[in-house]
Formats: C-alpha cells, sequence, structure tokens
C-alpha cells in the first residue's frame, strides 16, 4: 500500500498530465499520498437548504436550489461586474462576480435553465438580496456526493481556469479512495484501542466525506495526534541520540569558587525556581555526557546569576567558560553585571566584541590561550577561528533563537570534546511551543521573580492624553527617577519611523527644557561608539530621559528608570511590548509602563494593548500572542519549519498534544528501539520520513 500511495498522481483516473501539471503547481499535489493529505478546509452541511423568500442579512452561508437567468456584464474596465437572476418558486435574488474569467462566464452560460444548488453568503443592497461570488454546481452532481458534510476544498485561480473545481477534487478523493483496498496502520493497536481511533482508512474516509459531525471530529482527532506524536517521536529519539553520541566533560565537584562567591559574595537570596534549576544544571554537569538545555526565564528574573553561578562550576572543575549575547549591548551588560559580581573573587572576566580594539585582543587571545581567562563573554566575536580557548567547557548562549544552528555548532570545533551547553531566553515560549520547537533539548524554567519586586503597573494612553502623561513623567523625575521614551522601528519603514523618532525627540526636548531636564537619544544609525556615549549617560544619572528606538529592547539595567513610554504601541507584537516592559520594574520603586496609542485600533492591537495591561505574566502573554499570531509568525520561518502541521494547531490543540507527547515517551521507555512487532507500524511510517536522519544504532 506504501508503494501504491507513491503513485504519480497522474495515473489516478480524472486526472491525467494536463491536471497534474496543474495539481503539482498549485497545491503541491505530486503522489497518490499527496492528494490525500489535501484535507478540505472546510464542510458544508448538505441536509439543509433554503429558499429565496428565507434570506435574512446576516453571516451565515445558505444553500439554494435554484435556476440561473438573465446573465450581463455592467459597468466598464475595473469596476465590471457579472450579475445573474437565480430563481426558485419563492422568488428572485442576484449573484454577482466581481472578478471572473472568460471561462466563469462561458460555465455560467451553460447553467441557464438548470437546476444549481448555489452556496454563499447573503447580503441586502438596495432592497434585494445577492450573493456575491457564490459556489454553484449542479444537483445532479451535488447529489452524487454521499450525504452528510460536503467537503470544501483550497483552490486558486488557475485551477478553477483549468476545469479544477471543487466538485472535479471531491470526485478525484472518491476515486482515489475506492481504489485503496488496504491502508496500512502508522500506530500500534494499543495506542489505537487507549484513545478509541478510527482505524485508518476510516479516518481518511471520514476527513474527507464524513457522514455527520461525530465522524469528522474523531477523523480530526486522530490525525492530529498523528501529526504531533511523530514530531515528538522524532525529538525525543533525537534527544536520546544526542546523550548517547555526544561525550563531554564530568564535572565532578562544586569546589571552591562556587562555594566562596555562595557563601559570602551573592547580592541578593535566590528565588525557588533559580535553585531548583541550579540543581538541574549541576545534575547535567556532573556527568559525562554533553549538557543540551534550554533556560527560559522572564525579563528581571535573573538567568545572569544562573549563568554565573554555572560558569563557576566549570572554572572549579579547571575548564574555561563563554557567554555570547546576539548584541554589544547585551554583550556589554552581561559583562558589566558579572565584573561586578566577582569584584572580590579571583576569576578573570573579559569581554570580546567587534568593537574590542586589536592591543585588548591581543591579551584576551593569550590569557584564553594559556587558560589563565576563566570567563569570556562577547557577542558572535567569540566564534572567530583566531579564539582559541585551553580547555572550552561550558557555552553559554543568550536569545539563542537569534543565533542560527551553524553558529551555534562552531563552538563545539573549539575543543577536543565538545562544550557543555546552556541556552538561554527572555522571550517566554508557551509550553506546547516550546515542547514542539525544543523538544529534544531538557528544559528549564525560573517562573518566579526576585522577592522585594513591584508589579509593574501598565497603562494605556491615547494622544488626547499626552499633557497629562508629559505631567506625570515629570512628576517621576522630579521624585529622582528616570524615564524612557520608545519608538517603533519596522523593517521596510526606516524613513518613516526615523522621522517619527526625531519628532518625538524635539517634542521632548521642547516640553522638557535644560537646565531642568537632559534628554538622550539612541537609534540604530548612530556609530556604536556615540550610541554607547549616550547609553551610559543615561545609566550614570546625567540624562533623565532616554528616547530610543527598539534598541533597548534587551541587554540594558537601570534600576533607577521607573517609567517605559512605547510610542504607537498599536505597531508593535506583544513579545515585543513584554520585552520592553522588561527595562523598568527592576528596582524596589513603583514602575510604569504608558501604552500610547492612536485613537482607532484594530480588534487584533485592541486585544494586545489590553492583554498587556491585564498581566504581567510573559508565559501568558506568550500564550496570547500565539493565539494572535500563530507558532510560525511568532519564530520565524527557520524555527518553525517543522510545525507546518495540516491540522493540528499549537493554540488550540493542547490536551492532544500532551497525550501525544506522553505517549511517545511511554513507547521509547518501553521500547527505545522500536524492535517489538507490536510496534512495527510505528517504526515503519516513522522510518519513512526520519531515516536520513536517525542512527538507531547510537540508542540504546
Amino acid at each position: 500500500m506504501a508503494d501504491f500511495l507513491k503513485t504519480p498522481i497522474e495515473y489516478l483516473k480524472g486526472v491525467g498530465p494536463e491536471r497534474a501539471k496543474t495539481l503539482q503547481s498549485e497545491l503541491g499535489i505530486f503522489r497518490y499520498e499527496d492528494l490525500l493529505n489535501h484535507f478540505p478546509f472546510r464542510y458544508v452541511d448538505r441536509s439543509k437548504y433554503y429558499k429565496i423568500n428565507q434570506m435574512i442579512d446576516s453571516s451565515a452561508e445558505v444553500q439554494i436550489i435554484g435556476k440561473i437567468s438573465n446573465i450581463q456584464e455592467i459597468g466598464q474596465a475595473r469596476g465590471k461586474r457579472l450579475v445573474a437572476k437565480l430563481e426558485d418558486e419563492t422568488g428572485q435574488m442576484e449573484l454577482v462576480w466581481f472578478k471572473y474569467t472568460k471561462w466563469l462566464k462561458e460555465t455560467i452560460e451553460k447553467s441557464v435553465g438548470v437546476p444549481m444548488v448555489i452556496y454563499g453568503k447573503p447580503s441586502e443592497f438596495n432592497g434585494r438580496f445577492n450573493i456575491v461570488h457564490p459556489e454553484m454546481e449542479t444537483v445532479e452532481n451535488h447529489q452524487s456526493v454521499p450525504v452528510g458534510l460536503y467537503p470544501v476544498y483550497s483552490s486558486t485561480e488557475l485551477m478553477q481556469k483549468k476545469g479544477i473545481s471543487n466538485r472535479v477534487m471531491q470526485k478525484l478523493q472518491m476515486q482515489l479512495l475506492s481504489e485503496i483496498q488496504l491502508m496500512e496502520e502508522t500506530l500500534s493497536e494499543s495506542i489505537i484501542n487507549q484513545y478509541k481511533f478510527l482505524p485508518r482508512k476510516k479516518t481518511f474516509q471520514a476527513i474527507h466525506f464524513p457522514q455527520n459531525p461525530e465522524d469528522l471530529k474523531k477523523a480530526e482527532s486522530r490525525l492530529k495526534f498523528e501529526e504531533f506524536f511523530f514530531l515528538q517521536l522524532g525529538l525525543l529519539i533525537k534527544k536520546l541520540s544526542h546523550k548517547s553520541k555526544f561525550r563531554s566533560h564530568e564535572f565532578t565537584s562544586v569546589g571552591n569558587q562556587f562555594n566562596t562567591f555562595y557563601e559570602n559574595h551573592l547580592p541578593f537570596e535566590l528565588t525557588g525556581a533559580q535553585k531548583r534549576v541550579i540543581k538541574e544544571i549541576r545534575s547535567d554537569l556532573g556527568k559525562p555526557v554533553q549538557m543540551n538545555r534550554l533556560l527560559q526565564g522572564d525579563v528581571g528574573s535573573g538567568k545572569t546569576m544562573v549563568a554565573l553561578l554555572s560558569m563557576l562550576i566549570a572554572t572549579d572543575n579547571g575548564y574555561q567558560s563563554a557567554l555570547m549575547a546576539p548584541t554589544e549591548i547585551l554583550a556589554q551588560q552581561h559583562y558589566n553585571s558579572i565584573k561586578e559580581y566577582l569584584a572580590d573573587m579571583d576569576v578573570e572576566v573579559a569581554l570580546l566584541t567587534g568593537s574590542t580594539r586589536i592591543k585588548e585582543r591581543r591579551i584576551i587571545f593569550e590569557k584564553l590561550n594559556s587558560g589563565e581567562l576563566k570567563i569570556l563573554i562577547g557577542t558572535h566575536a567569540l566564534l572567530e577561528d583566531n579564539v582559541v580557548f585551553n580547555n572550552l567547557g561550558l557555552t553559554i548562549i543568550d536569545e539563542q533563537h537569534r543565533f542560527g544552528v551553524a553558529q551555534r555548532a562552531k563552538f563545539w570545533k573549539k575543543n577536543n570534546l565538545p562544550p557543555h551547553i546552556l541556552v538561554m531566553t527572555a522571550t517566554p515560549i508557551p509550553r506546547t511551543l516550546a515542547m514542539s520547537l525544543y523538544g529534544d533539548l531538557d528544559v528549564s524554567v525560573i517562573d518566579e521573580l526576585p522577592s522585594g519586586r513591584k508589579p509593574i503597573q501598565t497603562v494605556h494612553r491615547k494622544d488626547t492624553h499626552r499633557l497629562a502623561v508629559f505631567k506625570f513623567i515629570k512628576d517621576e523625575i522630579a521624585k529622582g527617577r528616570q524615564v524612557y521614551v520608545v519608538y517603533p522601528l519596522i523593517e521596510g519603514s526606516e524613513k518613516l519611523d526615523y522621522k517619527d523618532l526625531m519628532d518625538g525627540y524635539e517634542s521632548i526636548s521642547r516640553s522638557f527644557p535644560l537646565p531642568d531636564y537632559a534628554v538622550s537619544i539612541v537609534h540604530g544609525k548612530m556609530k556604536p561608539v556615540d550610541k554607547e556615549y549616550e547609553m551610559q549617560r543615561f545609566i550614570k544619572g546625567e540624562t533623565q530621559i532616554l528616547v530610543a528606538t527598539t534598541v533597548i529592547e534587551v541587554g540594558v539595567n537601570v534600576p533607577n528608570a521607573s517609567v517605559m513610554v512605547i510610542e504607537s504601541a498599536e505597531r508593535f507584537g506583544l513579545s515585543q511590548l513584554h520585552q520592553l516592559r522588561g527595562r523598568v520594574g527592576r528596582g524596589a520603586e513603583q514602575s510604569y509602563c504608558i501604552l500610547m496609542t492612536a485613537d482607532g485600533l484594530n480588534e487584533t492591537a485592541h486585544k494586545r494593548i489590553q492583554t498587556m495591561c491585564n498581566t504581567n505574566d510573559g508565559f501568558e502573554i506568550a500564550e496570547v500572542d500565539m493565539q494572535l499570531r500563530g507558532p510560525g509568525d511568532m519564530m520565524g520561518t527557520q524555527q518553525s519549519g517543522d510545525l507546518n502541521f495540516k491540522l493540528a494547531n499549537l493554540a488550540k490543540d493542547q490536551k492532544v498534544l500532551t497525550a501525544a507527547r506522553h505517549s511517545a515517551e511511554e513507547l521509547l521507555n518501553a521500547d527505545v528501539q522500536l524492535n517489538l512487532p507490536e510496534n512495527a507500524p510505528i517504526r515503519n511510517h516513522f522510518l519513512k520520513y526520519h531515516q536520513d536522519k536517525i542512527a538507531w544504532s547510537r540508542i540504546g
């Protein structure tokens, strides 16, 4: 059967070479299995028909049986439209096509006087009802489809032009299903019985031609489970393979440097979450297998301290550590924090970025090569070939999604044994998305903020409230506080955004004049040295207001800054808004985030603003963000390439994903090689898609 489903689509009755070319170019259907997995995107209840005199101006779509007459082309050029009359025994209404081809016009003309089933959304215009761009087919064709829910498949203009209508797609699916005598199972009998899944062939019959909503739900349930299950199985096998293949340094002890710092120099009490995460990392480092762990922590949760304590464990065991950040600002921030924490310790730390001078680089390279330098912090500059470690034992990568896999892998080649890897992100990732994107990693989460931090108060203000906002800013500055004012910088409109930024800077400079107020400005067009100069003025308290673009999204730590004003907040995504808000609230004083928007907001923008005002929980915000944007847009195409599900939805099908992950874990715990006869269907199906990626012999 597997070979049968790989048959080229042109050999299916009703297709042929010409239609095959169109199906290939428009829908990516090359083989029988591609057609079988081309699912309807919606269904019509074929049991209900309406009369024309029953029409109401509503959002519901209806199904009408009637005859077409009086076809006319009305208007000129772009305003041209095709209008036909539809009538039944109760009355008349219009069918309208604003975009139509010669082929469509000819098809409609051939339908005159023939009983037709018309489907679409009715609307009222000038006292008469019409349906714009209706779907239509003869009653004879319509009734030849098995009674139940009527499948509607995605289509394109070229497909319509070539005569591949929705009815043709239905016929092709029926033909294919009739030719399939036996369909091989992909799941074990125990899993099928556990979840009461339909057999595989019945599943495909029910997804394409469901007899009722219950059958459709059963089919969707199995197919969604399979999509999640085989993804999770692949990630878990990859994880097992990694642990069996990649050896690393075994950090056998927690020694003097860690204990001295922890007992005498720790600047604050660790949260319970930080302690838990450090234990998880310590456990990994104590094994001769490469650690491959993701550390998630909301803004201000204390990831840098966890990173430092991990690096001190490496130091105690005679190894060097590297911490790589995506920007100079963030690398500088990590360096400043860690340098300050270790001020009374005998552990040498250095910073290497693109701006590091040649003389300083030479000193760093010498100390790194000799082993004298224990901790190196930097940007992509750490990946350069001339950066040679004496014995690199631990690599920490911050905001890891900004680095490619190839870049991260370069660290592995800087040692005989690959170093332990800890990747960190301050971007909260929904549990379901983390499970699917990073299911091959061990995941730690810091889900507590340090004690003493007051929740940031977030409010929404419109342009009409600007004078009141300025007064509030002045009141905060009078208390000795500092303020960020951030403008959007969106790719593709830099000139417009730059103008917004400069106009805003001039407006604030007029409203907050010298000598009472000093204003800094930071944006991407500035030279790094100028940007750093302005940032340092703000950090030192020499300026009270920092006007900036999103360059300050990560890596700026000014505990005295208590107000974050985000201009044109409707132009930011939820993740960015949350990251920007995290620049304040880092001290003991009450902090505020003011979201400035225009008066009119669309539904999505309103939901984002409302979410920000309702919660400070980054993981809750991430869940809403995924529902609004989808996982692909959240993580970018490179990150979400494996998540192009046909039916499954990470935002809506969390229970299905959890069940699939649990089943995959149970399966591998009981039969890691999938050698048991009952698991043969799973192994066979899995190998079809992963045989070039998995080396089973590594897993034992």
